[in-house]
């Protein structure tokens, strides 16, 4: 019986996933740079050959994971934006997750820290269309507050941009990891407040 479109598509897709997993299993190992095509292949019994079918390079399967990584933290997010609670709860759990998942995805794996240091030193386009999404929810919370009366009458997507960047601290990996143990840092409970009390005024 000849495979459907549909057939063919699924199973691409479950090879995709297959070389993601082991990509990152390897990575999260061994460590980014220490691991080439030829390992991820021979973690699946394959060739590399068949790896190429898929991927172009090594940066390719970085990339896919990159953005399989960063669509957790927005889905993650995205979940918070719908939750029945009011804009500025929202958007305090908003920032602890991600300060959360940038301290237990990033930082406590040496390696997978690694990974997210070589993707944002590049400067690919996943990260900037990651940062716009983000930025879209977060100017929607806001717009909602703004409605309800939570937050000064303000344009919301610059409020949202300026929102996010004043939190770089608690999500961007590397500013986390040099300011996690300094004491002269505000906590991460001090700097969400202040940037929710400036949305009121």
């Amino acid at each position: 019986m000849p495979q459907t479109s549909d057939s063919i598509e699924a199973s691409r897709q479950e090879n995709i996933a297959r070389i993601l997993d082991a990509a990152e299993r390897l990575f999260r190992h061994y460590g980014y740079s220490k691991t080439n095509v030829a390992d991820i292949a021979r973690e699946l019994d394959m060739s590399p050959a068949n790896i190429y079918r898929f991927f172009s390079s090594k940066t390719e399967i970085h990339q896919a994971l990159c953005a399989r990584m960063l669509a957790a933290s927005y889905e993650q997010a995205l979940e918070i934006s719908r939750l029945p609670l009011s804009a500025a709860e929202r958007l305090r759990r908003y920032a602890h997750g991600q300060h959360r998942l940038t301290v237990e995805t990033m930082l406590d794996e040496q390696k997978v820290h690694e990974m997210v240091v070589v993707a944002i030193e590049r400067e690919w386009h996943v990260i900037e269309k990651h940062i716009d999404r983000i930025d879209g929810l977060i100017a929607g919370i806001i717009r909602e507050g703004i409605s309800a009366g939570e937050f000064a009458n303000q344009d919301p997507e610059t409020a949202a941009r300026c929102f996010t960047a004043s939190l770089l601290t608690l999500c961007h990996p590397q500013m986390v990891a040099q300011c996690l143990a300094k004491e002269n840092r505000p906590t991460s409970d001090a700097l969400i407040e202040f940037a929710i009390k400036a949305l009121k005024y």
